[in-house]
């Protein structure tokens, strides 16, 4: 039984750390709150709202928003991770010495690492190795949404399950259900992948090609996740969850979805630069299609819808002819080059 008064540390003050955040409040923990930009700190310390990335929602008094790291992580037995993937490992750096060996961190970032390839899990353990216990949480969840207190599933993953059974306690509410997975590996490919999936997705929309292209870009994304996860050495059914399935269907279809909306602004014509440059928030897709790329290339594995939206993304391939490109590959069985399925 979790004490319902524990102290935790959030490391990110974004949509979804605020969100997270306003939850465990609710539930009766203290949260630190470690809030990079220091004028939205001293903000949300006088108003108790996150205007900038959470607008709407009051701050409850049992969050404490700080500018520093060290005071948010300090002495803490539970820490959550919610950073943009390419900061974390030079955010976990500047702090690792405060961190106990037996402090919990909780990831609840998506994607994979550009340099290393790496899942966050994996960066977390390079970084901080002397932490025994780490989970990630990931499932098809807006943050406004989970603010809203709007019935949601979610699932942490952890390679023991007393681990496992301690998040679903901490997150666990009438309104969120927290399931269980011990594949750490598999929830975080797909939590990472099905973003570049959505700015596909996406883009097939801004074009306004109507239904088809969209069902068949996410399952045929979803075969595409599974084949570079597998290879990874994550297991086949986790896909078809909450993390997988789950996740791809509310982030290529849902309006809130920022990966979804990239897309969408790319096939409606605008370019890159002036789509992020009037983004408020980090759309992780654009990074983590450079590493499933990369990943794709390094296991010689058939990922045309990655590939193309790779090439849209970094090398100004028109919308238009990717689409073309895509429909022009040669195919063979359904689920060819997924082991067990072939």
């Amino acid at each position: 039984m979790v004490n319902p008064s524990l102290t935790i540390g959030v490391i990110g003050a974004g949509s979804w750390g605020t969100a997270l955040s306003i939850l465990l409040a609710a539930k009766g923990h203290s949260v630190d709150l470690w809030v990079y930009e220091k004028d939205l700190c001293d903000v949300m310390n006088q108003e108790r709202e996150n205007r900038v990335y959470l607008p709407g929602f009051s701050i409850p008094e049992t969050i404490h928003p700080s500018h520093s790291l060290q005071e948010v992580v300090a002495n803490k037995k539970i820490l959550l991770v919610v950073v943009p993937t390419h900061v974390l490992r030079s955010t976990l750096n500047t702090v690792k010495t405060l961190i106990d060996p037996d402090c919990l961190i909780i990831n609840a970032s998506k994607g994979i690492e550009n340099d290393s390839l790496l899942p966050i899990h994996k960066v977390i353990q390079e970084v901080i190795p002397h932490v025994h216990s780490l989970a990630t949480l990931s499932g098809p969840t807006f943050a406004r949404e989970v603010a809203q207190g709007i019935p949601s599933a979610i699932v942490a993953a952890a390679d023991r399950q007393e681990t496992t059974e301690k998040v679903q306690a901490i997150f666990g509410t009438d309104k969120l259900k927290v399931f269980t997975s011990n594949d750490l590996m598999g929830v975080e490919i797909g939590g990472a992948l099905k973003n570049v999936i959505a700015i596909a997705t996406g883009i097939a929309d801004g074009l306004q090609l109507g239904f088809n292209p969209r069902a068949a870009l996410i399952n045929r994304g979803l075969v595409e996740i599974i084949r570079i996860g597998t290879a990874m050495g994550a297991k086949p059914e986790t896909f078809s969850g909450l993390s997988g399935m789950g996740d791809l269907v509310l982030t290529c279809t849902g309006d809130l979805s920022r990966n979804r909306t990239v897309g969408l602004k790319l096939g409606q014509g605008m370019k890159l630069a002036e789509i992020t440059a009037s983004m408020k928030m980090v759309a992780e897709g654009i990074r983590t299609v450079t590493s499933a790329y990369q990943l794709k290339n390094k296991f010689d594995i058939q990922a045309s819808i990655i590939e193309e939206t790779y090439h849209v993304l970094h090398e100004g391939k028109s919308p238009q002819q990717a689409l073309q490109d895509v429909m022009n590959v040669e195919i063979s069985s359904e689920f060819t080059g997924i082991k067990g399925l072939e």
